[in-house]
């Protein structure tokens, strides 16, 4: 016998009051397919429009992701949405890109990096600058993920940036405290129900603040988005796994059901 679908329990307190209530979620792998080429990245069919038929109904829907607001904005903008980029390193307000107090002076440290992360003696892996931080994705390169873990730690030594492993990728970025949990703390704080849905390591963050506005009270939903990529500790605490973007797609439609 199938087990029963637990999302009509789960999805209840948002659907009930809307205006009380906040959907919050990451971009790549769970918004958009994942893709060899970064750049490449969009978010798949409908989700832009369902995004922006629920921030007409919920008090906050956002994305929250590691992709520059910037890119958000261009793929996401004019619909109402909440943005924020680079873990909450940027923040979309109104038509201005906000940084968090302090990124700017490590701008031109991680424009360095950058440089010497394409330089030929580099780590010779696929490089994506994000401004405020650099990713270096070793997903093209089969069998050099030890050098580029070596090239990313003395680069962090030599320059103070922080070292953050993602989805067959490395990532440098300024020491501030800022990443998922942090934004996420900030917009359910005060809601009745909040859920976020995410697919890798770095989403592990936002989990992290909803079990602690969970204490206070809040309906805390974590949504796991599966693929074969997704880390192990990120599906063991998800209230509820979906199947890629299309799973998400799905979970949103219902949301989007609301008559609050």
């Amino acid at each position: 016998m199938a087990s029963p679908d637990p999302l009509p329990v789960l999805l209840a307190p948002f659907l009930a009051r809307p205006d009380r209530a906040g959907i919050l979620c990451d971009f790549d792998g769970t918004l958009s397919a994942i893709v060899d080429d970064p750049a490449r990245a969009r978010p798949v069919q409908g989700a832009a429009d369902v995004l922006g038929r629920l921030a007409h109904l919920y008090r906050t829907v956002a994305v929250v992701s590691g992709r520059p607001v910037a890119f958000l904005r261009e793929h996401l903008g004019g619909r109402g949405l909440v943005l924020f980029g680079l873990y909450g390193l940027e923040r979309l307000r109104g038509t201005e890109v906000e940084e968090a107090e302090g990124a700017g002076t490590w701008r031109p440290i991680v424009a360095d990096v950058t440089a010497r992360a394409e330089a030929s003696d580099g780590p010779g892996v696929d490089v994506e600058p994000k401004g405020l931080s650099v990713t270096l994705h070793y997903r093209n390169w089969p069998g050099r993920e030890e050098r580029t873990r070596a090239w990313v730690d003395a680069e962090a030594r030599r320059t103070g940036l922080v070292v953050h492993p993602g989805r067959l990728c490395f990532e440098l970025r300024p020491p501030i405290e800022r990443d998922k949990g942090s934004v996420v703390r900030e917009l359910a704080a005060g809601l009745d129900a909040a859920c976020f849905l995410g697919d890798d390591e770095g989403d592990l963050a936002a989990f992290d603040a909803l079990d602690a506005l969970e204490g206070g009270g809040l309906f805390a939903l974590r949504v796991g988005v599966r693929s074969a990529e997704a880390p192990a500790a990120l599906l063991e605490r998800a209230d509820v796994q979906v199947a890629g973007p299309t799973g998400v797609m799905e979970l949103l439609e219902r949301l989007s059901l609301s008559n609050g």
